[in-house]
């Protein structure tokens, strides 16, 4: 009997590593091909610290293709800059989201209710994103999504995909990049899984991590081995057009003879999108393959153009995804996490339950508001749902099932971490501890936001790592990174490490010494500063040197610096104040300083530096009659240009428009140059129309 106890409690523990690998897996999906990460940084190190230590404990438990699942690059993957970014979508999750794409894309082109307006609805497969290239009509190279701008070469293993043509008719361009996804069936997904468990091998949890983990598999000969499939849906860099809309696209890649999918369509109105979600919804079970929702695309290519992106997403496409599954189970307990800028996060910590084919023992609660507006108790029985099918959300309590002996959740006065003050302030959902630099959760999570991969992206730096080279005090701030070669050969005799794995590690350190302005400024973790808003402003400030200087003199918020800071669209007062207090916080100046003699940080580069408006700085005021303000604006900045709210002195161009007014008197007493629309573009080369 007692034999049989721990292989009962060791299959237990096995299931809750399988579990715990299998959610670390697709957040690494989200995070690294699709850009779109759907938890934070902490939550998802906390997942991996429980499955390393899970796996620390029982040896016998690891598994070598736990880590070649999912999206992390593998070793001996060469790395691909993609020539044009693999860009992820927004998200519509009801009717009125769709309805309010449809506007926003009618507002931003100027089209009436009258105009038609095409858009092409094609089902959102859910698999892995992969780029393939071709040059004189040989397919030449394959590549991951990765984080958007570099992938990972797959060429060999792509190559084994019978849908994936080598090479392209005699009428196509020379250079041609066609995008899509690779997919496992169902069917074949089930097989696989059949075999690996005949041959002793940990099954796959589902089709789209077999599809990703047989994709990224170093043998390409496992990768041929696997049944792997390929929908066509997306172009990249091209050396000539093939048609002028994305349907038109997609009728020469059938000619071509690749895969695309037969359930697309091309729909003139809003209740024709919906329709069309409904109509593949409605077959989804009995669909071949994994789906999660339907993507949206204007389809006429000039349009396309015209509105462009929006951070790291098209502002022509949306994907709206389908319902979430809902179930019941137990709230157990509620935590509570610290995150890097001091956020107390409560945590629901539940029975585990399998909600869309995957088991879930945690949601997030968000804010201490949250617990108080559901009314959410440890012991109650409770509805959860899978945001997106992938986030674990509480829906609601189930009240009649509420124990009798059920007390409120008494939100911590105090930080769990370090034992300060924990305060709500006022206008403010989050309640944050007030510990600040000696906070160890708080110095802790800066660190793993630092090596992050959007920030140094420095390999080998896992979250055991920092925890454990924190405690033992050989990285205290974030230079004490790049001085651990003076540790070297200390590092080789802790346990765990090896000579080569130091080597691999030091070497990962000293590849990152050089570092865009933009992910330096993400990387410090300033509270309300992510990527966009880092890259702004290395785009508006150009260097370090310039950025402090500009941050030290907006401290005076009667300064000419802190209103050209408030006046950068996408920085407000909240923002600046933050940015300032960061910069003139005497630790992180020290921070700051051994920072810049360890790296070099390199001048933000303008996409456009030819451009003749590169680097200036233009407000637009009054109506514009030629394009709308959004489209104006995206022109601006895809050209180099700042755009700001406001007239100053430093404003270089003011367009106005019909009823311009303060703004265009008080350019014409600065003596700037005011233009009108017409003017504008021809300045910029753009013919009116």
């Amino acid at each position: 009997m007692k034999a049989a106890k721990v292989n009962s409690g060791e299959a237990l523990l096995r299931a809750e590593r399988d579990r715990l690998r299998a959610e670390i897996s697709r957040h690494d999906t989200l995070y690294h091909q699709q850009d779109a990460p759907k938890i934070s940084d902490a939550e998802f190190d906390k997942l991996r610290r429980k499955a390393e230590a899970l796996e620390a404990k029982y040896p016998h438990f690891s598994d070598p293709d736990s880590d070649r699942v999912g999206a992390p690059p593998a070793s001996g993957f060469g790395k691909v800059k993609h020539s044009q970014p693999m860009l992820s979508l927004s998200n519509a999750f009801d009717e009125e989201d769709v309805e309010e794409f449809s506007k926003r894309v009618r507002r931003f082109l100027g089209l009436s209710d009258d105009d038609v307006l095409e858009l092409v609805a094609e089902p959102k497969i859910d698999g892995l994103s992969a780029s393939l290239r071709y040059e004189n009509r040989k397919f030449v190279l394959g590549a991951t999504r990765g984080d958007g701008t570099v992938g990972e070469n797959i060429t060999e293993n792509l190559k084994s995909i019978p849908d994936i043509p080598m090479t392209l008719p005699d009428n196509a361009p020379d250079i041609y990049e066609i995008r899509g996804e690779v997919y496992m069936r169902r069917d074949d997904f089930f097989s696989l899984n059949k075999r690996q468990e005949a041959n002793g091998d940990k099954p796959f949890a589902n089709p789209r991590n077999a599809a990703a983990g047989s994709l990224r598999q170093l043998d390409p000969r496992i990768t041929a081995s696997r049944p792997l499939r390929f929908f066509a849906y997306s172009s990249g860099e091209l050396s000539a057009p093939i048609a002028d809309t994305h349907q038109g696209f997609l009728d020469t890649l059938k000619e071509w003879e690749f895969s695309v999918n037969p359930l697309t369509r091309t729909c003139d109105a809003v209740v024709g999108l919906l329709e069309s979600y409904h109509n593949i919804g409605s077959e989804r079970a009995t669909l071949p393959y994994d789906i999660d929702g339907v993507v949206y695309k204007v389809n006429r290519y000039d349009w396309q153009d015209r509105m462009g992106m929006v951070s790291r997403a098209p502002r022509w496409a949306i994907a709206h995804k389908f319902p979430a599954e809902q179930v019941e189970t137990i709230l157990k307990d509620i935590s509570i996490q610290v995150g890097r800028t001091g956020a107390l996060t409560p945590v629901a910590i539940l029975e585990p339950i399998t909600v869309g084919g995957v088991v879930v023992s945690r949601a997030t609660l968000h804010n201490k508001d949250e617990i108080t507006r559901k009314n959410v108790r440890a012991g109650d029985t409770v509805v959860i749902q899978r945001a997106g099918d992938v986030i674990p959300q509480i829906v609601r309590v189930v009240l009649e099932k509420r124990p009798a002996n059920s007390t409120p959740f008494d939100f911590s006065t105090h930080c769990p971490e370090c034992g300060s003050l924990a305060i709500q302030e006022d206008g403010e959902v989050v309640t944050r501890c007030t510990g600040g630099l000696i906070c160890p959760a708080q110095a802790v999570e800066r660190l793993k936001h630092f090596v992050s991969r959007s920030a140094f992206d420095i390999e080998g730096f896992g979250v055991k790592h920092i925890e454990a080279f924190w405690q033992d005090e050989l990285v205290k701030s974030p230079a004490d990174i790049f001085n651990l070669k003076d540790h070297a050969s200390n590092l080789k005799k802790r346990e765990g490490w090896g000579g080569q794995s130091v080597d691999n590690l030091l070497a990962s350190i000293e590849s990152r010494r050089a570092i865009p302005l933009g992910r330096f400024v993400y990387a410090l973790g300033i509270r309300q500063i992510g990527q966009a808003t880092a890259r702004l402003l290395a785009h508006n400030y150009g260097t370090i040197d310039a950025l402090i200087a500009a941050m030290t003199e907006a401290t005076d918020i009667e300064s000419d610096a802190y209103a050209t800071l408030v006046n950068i669209d996408g920085v407000g007062p909240a923002a600046a104040d933050d940015l300032t207090s960061f910069f003139n916080e005497p630790h992180n100046v020290k921070i700051l300083n051994d920072l810049k003699n360890a790296l070099t940080i390199k001048a933000f580069e303008q996409a456009n530096a030819d451009s003749v408006v590169s680097g200036k700085t233009v407000v637009f005021t009054g109506t514009l009659e030629l394009m709308t303000r959004n489209e104006a604006k995206a022109r601006a900045e895809t050209l180099g240009a700042k755009v700001a709210g406001s007239v100053s002195k430093k404003t270089d161009y003011v367009i106005a428009g019909p009823g311009a007014g303060s703004k265009a008197r008080k350019a014409t007493e600065l003596g700037i140059t005011v233009l009108s629309e017409p003017e504008w573009l021809t300045l910029i080369g753009q013919e009116a129309g």
